[in-house]
Formats: structure tokens, C-alpha cells, sequence
């Protein structure tokens, strides 16, 4: 008799080919049952159930209008060397569905390069997504990087980090970075990125071919101060000083100027460089996130976007 795990497994087989023949073959239900040698019933489940287990991703693929036309214009009003945007849902203030997907599609467009490339990665909740939506790939020739520090103040991995989600998707050679987002002192900075393998690593980051990162806010629920990096006293006291946002840390006014404090001293993330030559895309969007965007855009911390139909919109009234 076979085991309940080897039923789940053949189970989750049979959804799989239903799904392939279905939406990729373009076969419909009685051809799958054909197939198969299942009844249409069964075929019609199995097609839910590749649905219902994600064994199936969807890609809209036909560029709507509306989103085309945010798109040229945050690329005119800000001098973008790219943008995206996505069609919002039922609640475009704070969810992020949809941006996942594109920043995937973005990434694998680099990733399925011959030439080698350095991809550089910041973190956070969107981030974490996209990787969950790539395709699974080998990627030997490619080298990832990370920007920011994946170690939690408790000592603990971050729950955002990135790093090792992708090269574990694409199997390619990655490069984590294992400090604190934020060192406890100036000389603790110093001391942990003069260690080799971190002068290493900060060095390549400085080559990067492409850079993918996620834009903090910094006001009320402000991730540096959630995770446990400052203090809330540290945040009022550096938000009353003009901070609107933060990217791998570095704490940034709304013009987009790096701001003068005992913070930012501390920082063990690898710098940030305004007006880049090379692509650097936020992958962001929400209405708490406005005015921290519009400090990355302005001061070019940043020169490409990904993000949804109302976060345009809001960017292009300022």
C-alpha cells in the first residue's frame, strides 16, 4: 500500500502535467483527460489543484495602457533609465501584489545573459517575493551580492535577507554579507569590514552590473527601528533632523542627501552611489513609502522603478 507522502507526491504529479498540458500545451480539458486517461472531472480538479498549490504562475504579458502611460511619465519627470508599473488591486495603498512578479521577469532578464554579470541585491518584504517568483535556473556564470548585512541585532539571520533564497533558485556563486545592518559603535564598523572576506565582498559591490533594492520609509513602523536596529528615540531624534528614507540602511533626506549622524556612521552596508551609471532599480511601493521614493528619485539614489498604478500616480503629483 503506498504511503500518504508517495500519494501527495504522484498526486501532485498528475496536477502538474494537468497544469503543463492545460496553460503552457494548450490543450483543453477533454485533451488533458485524453492524456492523462483520467475523466474530464478528474482533469478539471487536477487543473484547480495545480492552481491552488502554485505548481502555476501567471505573467500578464500584454502591456495595459494606463500603466505604459505612468511609466513614460515617471521616466520623463525623473529621468529614469527604466520603469514598470504594475495595475493596482482592490487595496493599491499598501499591497505589493503584482511587483513580485515584474521584478522577477526583470531579474531573469539579466540572469539568462551568457555574458557573467555582478547582480547586487538589498532586501526586504518585496524583494523576498520576487525571489519566490523566479524560475528556477543554472547560473554559474553570474556572481550575487549582497549589499547589506544579513545578521539581526540578536545575532540571529535576518528574516529579509535574500542572498541565499536566490542562489539556491539559480545555483549561482553568491556573496553574503555577515554583519549587522548597523554596527554598535564606529569602531566596531571598522573593525568587522577590515576583515578580508568583507573588503572582499565590498569590493564587488562596487562592480555590480545591476542593483536591485527595496526603499525603507522612516516615520511611524520605520523597518530599522521594527527589526531593532535603532532605538525609537534614535528615529525621532534623526526624522526631526529631515529623514524620510532609508536604502541597505543609509538614511537619506528628501532630497536624497545622506544624512550627518552617528547613525549613518555606523552603517556597515556597502555605499551607496547617486547617479550611477548602471541600472539600480527600487522595487517599492505604498502610500507610507511616498515621500522616501521621491528622496531616492531626486537625489538619484536610485534610477530605475518598479512599482504599482497608485504609487505613480501619488509620485506624479508631487
Amino acid at each position: 500500500m503506498a504511503k500518504k507522502n508517495d500519494r501527495e507526491t504522484n498526486r501532485l504529479d498528475d496536477a502538474a502535467r494537468a497544469g503543463w498540458l492545460y496553460y503552457v500545451a494548450g490543450n483543453n480539458q477533454d485533451e488533458v483527460a485524453a492524456k492523462l486517461g483520467v475523466s474530464r472531472q478528474t482533469a478539471q480538479r487536477l487543473v484547480s489543484l495545480a492552481i491552488s498549490e502554485k505548481l502555476i504562475k501567471f505573467r500578464l504579458d500584454h502591456p495595459i495602457a494606463r500603466c505604459m502611460e505612468l511609466s513614460v511619465k515617471l521616466k520623463d519627470k525623473f529621468d529614469l533609465k527604466k520603469c514598470k508599473v504594475v495595475p493596482d488591486d482592490l487595496n493599491p495603498e499598501t499591497s505589493i501584489q503584482g511587483i513580485p512578479e515584474v521584478c522577477a521577469s526583470t531579474m531573469e532578464q539579466f540572469l539568462k545573459s551568457d555574458e557573467p554579470k555582478i547582480i547586487a541585491l538589498g532586501t526586504g518584504r518585496v524583494l523576498r517575493a520576487c525571489i519566490e517568483q523566479l524560475t528556477r535556473m543554472d547560473c554559474p556564470q553570474h556572481r550575487i551580492v549582497s549589499l547589506v548585512g544579513n545578521i539581526a541585532p540578536d545575532g540571529s539571520a535576518s528574516s529579509y535577507d535574500v542572498i541565499i533564497r536566490i542562489a539556491d533558485t539559480i545555483k549561482a556563486p553568491h556573496y553574503p554579507m555577515p554583519l549587522p545592518v548597523i554596527a554598535a559603535s564606529i569602531e566596531e564598523r571598522k573593525v568587522l569590514q577590515d576583515q578580508k572576506p568583507i573588503r572582499n565582498i565590498l569590493q564587488l559591490a562596487d562592480q555590480t552590473d545591476v542593483t536591485f533594492v527595496g526603499i525603507g520609509h522612516m516615520c511611524k513602523d520605520a523597518p530599522l527601528e521594527q527589526d531593532g536596529f535603532i532605538t525609537r528615540n534614535e528615529l525621532k531624534s534623526i526624522v526631526s533632523q529631515g529623514a524620510v528614507g532609508e536604502i541597505v540602511g543609509w538614511i537619506f533626506d528628501k532630497k536624497g542627501n545622506i544624512i550627518k549622524d552617528s547613525i549613518n556612521e555606523r552603517v556597515a552596508s556597502a555605499p551607496i552611489k547617486p547617479d550611477s551609471e548602471k541600472l539600480v532599480f527600487g522595487v517599492v511601493a505604498g502610500k507610507h513609502k511616498i515621500n522616501a521614493i521621491l528622496g531616492a528619485l531626486q537625489g538619484k539614489l536610485i534610477n530605475s522603478l518598479i512599482t504599482n498604478e497608485y504609487t505613480a500616480e501619488q509620485l506624479l503629483k508631487k
